[in-house]
């Protein structure tokens, strides 16, 4: 590496860690919570609480950026998760965006380790929406409509933001593996790759692609949730079409 580039990248490090201080990525919570896993992250404690130290950050920032930028090269679907209220709109509008599935309200257990179950009711969504836009229903009492649309809703806030997932996902992008746990052990189990933004609360041993920073407050969520979404555009720059196979071969129904 020459002196030049050398510099470069120093430039381009102490960039990023301002961007993610101004976004209070470096705020961890009581060393009462701290995850014995984290503590290779922490740069120190003020008034008992955890400051996350950002050049670490930063180096698994890049890890899991270049892993994001590599899967959407080859045509993976990443799932987005985050269920905490913090998260919700973030991932949900990020997701949609980028046009990846997505879960924001609340996990339903099977996703992945019961993908057929799921495929199920995804299915009835589909025919339910397709009825009532065929005007199928205009037969129905008002109550026995309204209690339809009540289904459909209720079928639409669990599975909406996976109607088009049509097999288990290449990769998972979660805020908090620590709330997120039964999603982490599902992944794990089909051996789906793990991203996730990781408080100092969480076992970042788990995961496979960890950011340790702030995932409770809404400025760190919506910076590093860019940081992924831009990583994933990039990587659809330098996308090969394929013919039909989009997701980590080893993941079956």
């Amino acid at each position: 590496m020459d002196t030049t580039q050398a510099i470069e990248e120093q430039k381009e490090n102490k960039s990023l860690i301002e961007r993610m201080f101004k976004a209070g990525a470096h705020f961890g919570y009581t060393r009462s919570r701290r995850h014995p896993s984290f503590k290779s992250s922490v740069f120190g404690s003020k008034d008992g609480s955890d400051i996350v130290n950002l050049e670490k950050t930063g180096s698994f920032l890049m890890r899991a950026l270049d892993f994001v930028k590599n899967a959407s090269s080859e045509n993976k679907t990443i799932i987005f998760v985050g269920t905490k209220p913090e998260a919700r709109k973030i991932v949900e509008g990020c997701a949609i965006s980028l046009g990846l599935p997505y879960v924001s309200y609340r996990w339903i257990g099977g996703t992945f380790t019961n993908f057929p179950e799921i495929k199920k009711r995804l299915a009835v969504l589909g025919a339910l929406q397709k009825k009532k836009e065929d005007g199928e229903f205009d037969v129905y009492t008002k109550k026995e409509r309204l209690n339809i649309d009540r289904e459909i809703q209720k079928l639409i806030r669990n599975f909406g933001g996976i109607a088009t997932l049509d097999k288990v996902p290449g990769a998972l992008f979660v805020i908090d593996p620590r709330h997120e746990r039964t999603v982490v052990v599902e992944a794990k189990t089909k051996h789906i790759p793990i991203v996730a933004l990781a408080g100092s609360d969480c076992n970042l041993e788990e995961i496979d692609y960890p950011i340790p920073a702030n995932d409770s407050s809404i400025a760190s969520i919506t910076f590093f949730v860019g940081e992924i979404a831009r990583a994933y555009k990039e990587g659809l720059s330098n996308r090969k079409p394929t013919s039909t196979d989009n997701d980590v071969g080893q993941n079956k129904d």
